[in-house]
Formats: C-alpha cells, structure tokens, sequence
C-alpha cells in the first residue's frame, strides 16, 4: 500500500510514523511545503521570551531522523497544489519550482491551519510578521535579539496574543495589543476576564478595546499602525487575531467542508472521499458536549488524530470520540483555563444553561503560596448535566481542569460530579476543592 500523507507537523507525522510502525513494508511518503517538521509550535512564545534558549530545542525530531530511522520518504520543500481524486494523484511544486506527481492507495491531508492577516494597506510591510510557523518565530526573535524592537503591536488578544505580549515584556518591549471588540476574552465569564485583564495592564502592556485597525504606513524609523481614532508607533507588528484552516487544497477537488472551512471527516476522519482522510487544524471534529459537529485546532487532537487515521489506513476502523475544548494558557503570573461550552455557546447548543462563579483559595487555609482561584461551571438545567467550566489565578488552574474535561467525556451531571473522591494535601488545595465548591453551589442553582 502507499500512504501518501500532505503536511509534516503533529498529525503529518504522527500518522506517517505510526503507520510505519504498524506496518513496515507500507511505502509512506510525506510532502511537506517547508523545511520545517515535527516542532512544538505551542513553545514558540515562551522561546522568544527567553533570549537564553535557542528556537532549534523546539523541535522534536529532525527530517534526517524519519527517513534513516523509520524509511518514511519525507520530501521537505514539497508543496501540494493539486488533487486530483480520480486518478488518485497529487500535484505540485518543489521551493526549486521542479513540478512532482505522486500517486497513493490512501492519503492523509494535514495541511494544518494558516494565521488570519487582515486585508488592509500596508499589512506586507517589513516587519509584520504573524506567529504560526517556527521560520516566523525565527525571523521575531532576530529582530530583537539584535535590539531593533523596543515597540510592538500585537492585534488581537487571545491566546497567542496574550503570550506574546509576555515574551515581548520580559524581553523589554512595550507592548500595545489592539482589537475590534470591545470585550476582552469575550467567550470567558466576565470576572474572571476583568481580572486577567487587569493583570495585563498592570505588567504595562496598553490595551485598545475596540479599535478598528485602519492602515498600516510606513516611516522613517518603522510603522504606524492606524486606527480609527488612534495611531501607534512600532517596531514589530504581529497579527494574532486567529487562524483558518488550510483547507482549499482538499476544496478544490471537491471534498466537503464544514465548520469554518474546515474539511468535513467522520469519526474515523474520513472526507467525503473513501481513500482520503484527514486531520489537525485543517479538519472538523465533533463536541463531545453538544454532539455537534466543531472547529477547535488543538496539538492534542491532532497528534491523536494522526494516530487514528494510521490505525484506520491499517484497517483496524478506529473512531475518535471528539474533543471537548480543554485548553489552557499563561498570562504572566496567572494561569488561564477552559473546558466544555460557556453559556452562550451552550444555549446555541439547545441546552438550557446555568452558571456559577464563586471566588476561593488555591490551596488550604493558612499555607505558604495561597491565593485567589476563580472558578466558573456551567450545567444544564433541564438533565443537570455538567457542560463546561473556566479557571483563572496565580495556581492551581493548569491541572485542575482535567478533572472537568473528564467528567466532560463520561457526560456526568453537576450532581455526579460534586461528589467526586478528589485527593487533598494543604499543599495543593482545601479539604473541599473548588471545582466541588462550584459543583455544590451549581447544584443548588439547578
């Protein structure tokens, strides 16, 4: 069988290894549009913001390792751009502009997802540069490891966004982060945003709420970012106001998309096609929660989903179950966490939301390293099932929103949960822990 896999990243070659693995006589060939494979895309922000530490330690395994080690033909510099399902062939070009055809028995898309640049004048300006690919990370830190950044800004403010705006403070940057909407971290309950916000401002980064980006002009000594009513200086701008799944490669040839673009796949992640499959940013997924079907890019799905489509290719007919939203992220000292749906995106799920927010502490009364935790829970009214939570503090967050993603895939209710067996020791938390603090107010609440 030939295996012929389109993108070398976490899905890429988690699929292309394991498949090899599997299977050591199957032929594997990747292509892979850049010279860079296998690296963790998710430290490229705390790299940056450590000048000690050199961008080469986030890559997990070099393109040499996958050819001697597992005889997987990845051909870096390799661009995909053309599908052709009938004859079962892929076009495209080398970075030499040499065209290639490869033909496959069973084809992996994992083309990954590309950052959003707004379409206004002067966004191809040097030193614009958004934060998806390790080549980006290294051509910031350059910039300002050579001293020729002391402002930036970062359009958007999620998560990409907020790490960044660290990075670039410990690095001695000033930092001015400029949005459209008027909400900062909109889809989080509102104390628990207030006050990670206010911790951003108070490290110095200024924050433009609502400010629609107008322009960018060059000058004489870097940019102006233009606003509707305000103009900053910078040295460096970096748009980070989301990403969209590379997804008009398998469009084109006529696969079926789905939630923002992204390719449509089954719970085996196949496409529309019964030879092709795919998976990571530029695939669909289905929420566990709410049984429908979403668009959530996550290092974890990806790598798990590379793994699924080896297995499948192999014929063992695995499923993925889907994903419930876990995520986490830092904000300077605070640690921010999310799973499962907030109100509103519960009540678009035909739920009939209910939530608590109760501020405690992260650890037992009285022991060194206490401090204010926050938690949100939301449950539905009708079933009293648990559907979704959010953290923020100094401690204890990062960790602690596992235990609700696992409550999450086994679908318990608010009243289920509440009386989970959690460990206690002063050192990590109170007797009565506060994701069961919530539980129990939630419960009274439904």
């Amino acid at each position: 069988m030939k295996f012929l896999v389109i993108g070398g990243d976490a899905a890429g070659m988690s699929a292309a290894s394991r498949a090899k693995r599997l299977s050591p006589d199957m032929e594997v060939i990747v292509l892979e549009k850049t010279e860079d494979v296998s690296y963790s895309a998710c430290g490229m922000p705390y790299n940056i913001g450590d000048e000690s530490r050199d961008l080469e330690d986030l890559v997990v395994r070099k393109a040499q390792a996958f050819r001697d080690k597992q005889g997987i033909n990845l051909l870096t510099g390799h661009e995909a751009l053309e599908l052709d399902p009938c004859s079962r062939a892929v076009r495209g070009k080398t970075l030499q502009g040499e065209e290639f055809e490869y033909y496959y028995d069973k084809l992996l898309i994992a083309t990954g997802g590309s950052a959003i640049i707004p379409q206004v004048e002067g966004m191809d300006s040097p030193g614009v540069l958004p934060l998806k690919s390790l080549e980006h990370a290294r051509k910031i830190k350059s910039l300002i490891t050579n001293s020729k950044v002391k402002k930036a800004v970062i359009l958007g403010m999620g998560y990409i966004g907020l790490e960044m705006c660290e990075a670039l403070t410990e690095r001695g940057v000033e930092v001015s982060m400029v949005k459209p909407n008027p909400m900062f971290l909109p889809w989080m309950d509102r104390e628990l945003a207030d006050r990670l916000q206010q911790e951003v401002e108070s490290r110095g980064a200024k924050l433009y709420l609502g400010h629609e980006l107008q322009k960018i002009e060059k000058t004489a000594s870097g940019l102006k970012v233009v606003c509707n009513d305000v103009s900053l200086d910078a040295d460096l701008l970096i748009p980070a106001i989301g990403i969209t799944p590379n997804s008009e490669f398998a469009s084109k040839a006529g696969l079926k998309t789905s939630v923002g673009n992204s390719i449509a796949v089954d719970k085996g992640l196949k496409t529309s096609d019964e030879h092709i499959y795919s998976a990571g940013d530029c695939a669909d997924a289905y929420h566990v929660v709410s049984g429908q079907k979403t668009w959530i890019p996550l290092a974890l799905y990806a790598n798990r989903g590379g793994w699924a489509v080896a297995d499948n290719v192999n014929g063992k007919g695995v499923e993925v179950p889907g994903v419930v939203g876990s995520a986490v992220f830092k904000v300077f000292d605070f640690e921010a966490a999310r799973t499962g749906l907030n109100m509103r995106e519960a009540e678009k799920a035909g739920f009939e939301p209910v939530s608590v927010t109760i501020k405690t502490r992260s650890r037992a009364h009285g022991h060194p390293g206490n401090t204010t935790l926050r938690v949100h829970m939301v449950g539905d009214k009708k079933t009293g099932r648990l559907l979704g939570m959010q953290m923020a503090g100094r401690d204890g967050c990062a960790h602690r929103i596992n235990t609700g993603a696992a409550a999450l895939h086994n679908r318990m209710t608010v009243a289920d949960f509440s009386r989970m067996d959690l460990a206690y020791a002063p050192p990590f938390g109170p007797v009565w822990d506060p994701l069961l603090t919530a539980a129990n107010q939630l419960v009274k609440k439904l």
